[in-house]
């Protein structure tokens, strides 16, 4: 399924190509299809315990889209993490995480 709802078909030759894409109503339809089968990526959004707040957790996500095989190792590093409050919304609370080149950042501010 593509973001604006075409139902896609996608054959591919077994070894990973694609030789046939079917449903897609656009071109941004197509290069979306061919980017999910040969690498998807995804926005990461968690939580990461805080201190001195009054609230236990804040919402953080990725800066930008990481791979989907990814998430997992991305999701243990930020379980390692503790803030201490005070925090603005976009602070970096990960630097380029995995070295992936993306930061995880806060979602909130947080006093």
């Amino acid at each position: 399924m593509c973001p604006i709802g075409c139902a896609v078909t996608v054959k591919s030759d077994g070894s990973g190509n694609i030789t046939q894409i079917i449903g897609n109503k656009c071109k941004k339809g197509e290069t979306y299809v061919r980017d999910e089968f040969t690498n998807p990526m995804r926005v990461l959004t968690s939580t990461v315990a805080v201190e001195g707040a009054a609230i236990s957790r804040l919402p953080v996500r990725t800066s930008n889209v990481i791979p989907k095989d990814k998430l997992s190792d991305c999701m243990n590093e930020i379980q390692k993490v503790k803030v201490n409050a005070p925090i603005k919304i976009c602070d970096k609370i990960i630097k380029n995480i995995l070295g992936l080149g993306v930061d995880v950042i806060a979602t909130r501010d947080l006093s």
